[in-house]
């Protein structure tokens, strides 16, 4: 039986919450303390920008980070184009042994890297029907989170605001239409700052956050993992544990009065 913290995607259940990105790093040394500070056992790699044994004579992120420890799940960061992120994650299935898990990002364009939907909703029918369990990053529509459902991805990953803004959950409303609709994990991906964010996220019911740059950029990546692990474990308890409704303007003493001893 899964415990409150578990995160169960695709049939495989993991202990931590917490998805973390391996790039933007000073080396694969920091990576390795970061990730490991952070708790997480899902790593994403953009295959495009890191070795994993592409680039022979090369350090390989394989070698701090074992895939025999964590489950990796390849991106398709920098593709603009359904065409290409087929081909990307096609080529990290041959690198990783036939590996199924994967994570589609489409991008619409290179300042926002705001999400190309259509793209996306194109690369994911493909994916499915080729044997992929894939993880989509969306936007927070949550017609095209329940579509991208539909056609068969095993979690949608809507944004917080714009990857690597820091600017945290811009539209909880939506976030939360998303979730209510949604059978399989729904987790926030993009735009996490700090700590807060990601309590923020589980506390509205969000099955996990993935998040790079808030660690990776951090002045201290070590130590904001470090955070970032309690924080995702702290909303987590808290959207279990059901919050107290909010009463402007009501007062409501924590002690009893009754039985109070009056003052003449």
């Amino acid at each position: 039986m899964d415990t409150m913290n578990d995160l169960t995607i695709a049939g495989t259940t993991y202990a931590s919450r917490l998805l973390v990105g391996t790039g933007k790093y000073k080396d694969f040394d920091e990576t390795r303390l970061a990730i490991e500070a952070s708790g997480a056992q899902i790593v994403t790699v953009a295959i495009r920008r890191t070795n994993i044994g592409q680039n022979a004579g090369e350090p390989s992120l394989l070698d701090a980070l074992p895939p025999s420890r964590y489950t990796y799940l390849p991106n398709t960061a920098g593709c603009y184009s359904a065409d290409d992120a087929i081909r990307t994650l096609r080529l990290a299935r041959e690198l990783l042994d036939g590996h199924e898990l994967v994570k589609l990002e489409v991008l619409g364009d290179p300042k926002t890297l705001y999400p190309n939907v259509v793209e996306t909703l194109k690369a994911a029918e493909i994916l499915v029907r080729d044997g992929f369990k894939v993880m989509v990053y969306t936007s927070d529509d949550p017609i095209i989170a329940k579509q991208l459902e539909e056609i068969g991805c095993v979690a949608v990953m809507p944004l917080a605001s714009l990857i690597g803004s820091g600017m945290g959950i811009l539209n909880p409303w939506n976030l939360q239409i998303i979730i209510e609709n949604a059978r399989v994990p729904v987790i926030v991906d993009a735009g996490v700052g700090t700590a807060s964010d990601a309590a923020i996220a589980m506390e509205l019911g969000c099955d996990g956050v993935l998040m790079n740059t808030a660690i990776a950029g951090a002045r201290d990546p070590i130590l904001m993992a470090s955070a970032m692990k309690k924080a995702v474990e702290a909303g987590r308890e808290a959207f279990l544990a059901g919050r107290m409704p909010k009463k402007p303007y009501s007062a409501s003493p924590s002690s009893p009065t009754a039985g109070m001893i009056d003052r003449k």
